[in-house]
């Protein structure tokens, strides 16, 4: 076949992938613009006016916490150290990260921050606490850690869409941050979360299509299953494709990292702020938990086939991927159908900018809310703190393209690195104040500070100093899980050596669960049949 004649049949695929790129794009930008009439105060920008329903919650919740750096970083990581183990990690995000975060934090999270009048992380610890440096504490927190988390965002794409499209990697990049940009600035939270409910649904479809397609590019699921369990391992067979894995401690902490670290997320929790009603809570956990364990349950079982394609990935045969873990997955990829690739670039850049808007936005209202408003600039009426966040979407947009960029060009070369140290830096810092903030009435502001200072400053540590720690906490991975659960013991073990926090302030921010609602006997049964 002549290059000529290749290039002729090759130009309608490429038609229809620049197509769907086109639609995609405009539809993003569209339902920006759509959504400026619920960004003109900041409730509405920040929270959508708490009155997201459960379908568009449910899905920022998933999106937000599925993006390349799952489908890229993890799942190819994973996937090659644990085999179809890497499994478990997808059902424990599932389980842990969605449902039961959902049940343990969404009610409680959405009636204390409407009673305390807080739409941030960092202002819910300030007034939960009492305290004005604990706001300010939190918000310097989420501004560095948050950062690299966003860059992170970007590498995994960029290998998918130059595979894809033949596109450079740094336009790659400015073309996703500028239209992120573009529809978050326009339409706030609102348009955020019917974007992430567009993306949702692409992702769903997008990972199904992958994993059907990878697992026939092996003979199917049997022979694919059957190949895996021959690759051999410290000199025995089978330990890909065992139940646990052929390393189950590392495994677990990934669990608890990638699961429990959602519970102390900023971008994550603040989800629940926007929520609507008790009845689109009960919706969101079911539909929240089954995205997940179609998205991140998909993801890590895709990852967990790595080692079929060891003659690509590992040609030396050392254990180790030639170009790094990040190269896993693509590699996978490559011999599938050029439309196909077309779809799973929709799909990770869907999983991208749905995260991106979340953390970009999040940042930006933590910034000029918690720190800038009162401190900084006096008299912030509701028009300039608006004006104020878009300004700091894209500055934040602007640090983490440079950051990503500098990143591809340096030895800092693994998504799941950079996403590491700062999940656990985030989840290790917040998660226990969070938690017994909703729940515990003699948590103190000490404790708080405590859990903060150590889940942030171990991973610092970790980060500079990794060889001073013991071998199974060299790792971010672990040493992240380490810090969230530290932080749980921390909180209510300072708590009882500390001073107790005024009891005014704690019985006004749990009043709330204690005012009565007049519901429907479909809701609950009540006292008719008593007697």
């Amino acid at each position: 076949m002549s290059s000529r004649t290749q290039r002729r049949r090759e130009r309608p695929i490429v038609f229809i992938k620049i197509l769907m790129l086109v639609v995609f794009f405009g539809l993003m930008v569209g339902v920006g613009f759509y959504s400026r009439k619920h960004a003109t105060n900041v409730d509405g920008f920040v929270l959508g006016g708490r009155s997201v329903g459960p379908w568009l919650t449910a899905f920022a919740y998933g999106t937000s916490y599925f993006s390349a750096v799952i489908f890229v970083g993890y799942a190819g990581q994973f996937g090659w150290r644990f085999g179809l183990a890497s499994t478990w990690i997808g059902l424990g995000n599932a389980f842990i990260g969605s449902l039961m975060a959902w049940v343990i934090l969404g009610r409680r999270t959405r009636v204390m921050t409407q009673q305390l009048n807080s739409a941030t992380m960092p202002e819910f610890l300030g007034k939960r606490y009492d305290s004005h440096a604990l706001k300010i504490g939190a918000s310097a927190i989420i501004f560095i850690f948050l950062i690299p988390y966003t860059a992170s965002l970007y590498n995994g794409l960029s290998r998918l869409f130059g595979m894809a499209f033949n596109i450079d990697y740094t336009v790659c990049i400015i073309l996703m941050a500028v239209l992120t940009g573009i529809y978050v600035i326009a339409g706030g939270y609102m348009a955020t979360a019917i974007n992430d409910f567009i993306q949702g649904i692409i992702m769903i479809v997008g990972i199904v299509a992958v994993i059907a397609a990878v697992l026939k590019v092996n003979g199917g699921f049997m022979a694919a299953y059957k190949g895996l369990s021959e690759v051999p391992y410290e000199g025995m067979n089978g330990a890909f494709s065992s139940f646990f894995g052929p390393d189950p401690f590392n495994l677990l902490a990934v669990v608890i990292l990638t699961s429990l670290g959602t519970w102390g997320l900023p971008q994550m929790v603040q989800k629940f702020y926007a929520i609507k009603s008790e009845n689109a809570i009960s919706k969101g956990t079911i539909i929240s938990t089954l995205f997940a364990v179609v998205v991140a349950g998909g993801c890590y079982f895709l990852g967990g086939f790595g080692r079929l394609f060891s003659a690509a990935i590992d040609p030396a045969g050392t254990g180790v991927p030639a170009a790094g873990y990040d190269s896993v997955v693509p590699t996978m990829l490559e011999g599938l159908t050029p439309l196909l690739l077309g779809v799973i670039v929709i799909l990770v850049l869907s999983a991208s900018m749905s995260t991106l808007s979340s953390l970009v936005l999040a940042s930006s209202s933590t910034l000029t809310l918690d720190f800038l408003k009162d401190n900084i600039i006096k008299d912030m009426d509701e028009k300039k703190q608006v004006f104020v966040m878009r300004v700091l979407i894209v500055v934040f947009i602007l640090i983490s393209v440079i950051i990503a960029i500098i990143q591809y060009s340096t030895t800092v070369n693994f998504i799941a690195q950079l996403m590491g140290i700062s999940w656990g830096a985030l989840a290790g810092a917040f998660l226990a104040p969070f938690m017994y903030g909703l729940y515990m009435k003699k948590a103190t502001c000490a404790s708080a500070w405590c859990s903060m200072i150590f889940g942030a400053g171990i991973m610092v540590v970790n980060m500079f100093f990794k060889s001073a720690f013991p071998a199974w906490l060299q790792s971010p991975i672990n040493c992240g899980a380490f810090a969230m659960l530290a932080g749980l013991v921390i909180v209510p073990v300072v708590s009882l050596v500390t001073p107790k926090p005024d009891r005014k302030l704690v019985e006004h921010a749990f009043a709330a669960y204690e005012r009565k609602v007049v519901v429907t006997v479909r809701d609950s049964l009540g006292d008719s049949e008593k007697g």
